[in-house]
């Protein structure tokens, strides 16, 4: 019988909470998609782990940037976040390189995306002056 996926993720996640061997646990993860047929469900199966640790108090957003980030803009994501999740008793940032964003950040947390890239800001300009409409 397979089990459902969020029934998955909160075993998962809640491993987590206490492991200190990541390696270990994400290769038991891979081996047990691979052996259910369901590598399909892993961007899914990451949401649902990230959701779960959110409400545990650990909130973790990835930010796509196309330069590495500085310190300065690393705490004011992190202070961001903190004012978004008060209960959250720590804030984890994981920078991934995107060729995409041209410049600014884009940020991907477990059920949310907060779009601050200069993509982004163009084509909400193009949009607003397609409209007829000051910005």
């Amino acid at each position: 019988m397979k089990l459902p996926r969020r029934q998955v993720a909160a075993a998962i996640a809640q491993r987590t909470l206490g492991i200190s061997d990541l390696k270990q646990l994400s290769d038991e993860v891979a081996a047990y998609l691979l052996a259910e047929r369901r590598t399909g469900e892993l961007d899914s199966l990451i949401r649902d782990i990230m959701q779960y640790r959110a409400d545990h108090g650990i909130v973790e957003v990835v930010a796509a940037t196309a330069h590495p980030l500085t310190t300065v803009v690393r705490a004011n994501i992190q202070a961001e976040i903190q004012r978004l999740y008060p209960q959250a008793t720590r804030v984890v940032v994981t920078e991934r390189p995107d060729a995409t964003v041209i410049g600014g950040v884009r940020l991907d947390l477990a059920n949310q995306q907060l779009d601050l890239s200069v993509r982004n800001k163009l084509n909400r300009l193009k949009q607003l002056t397609a409209a007829g409409k000051d910005y």
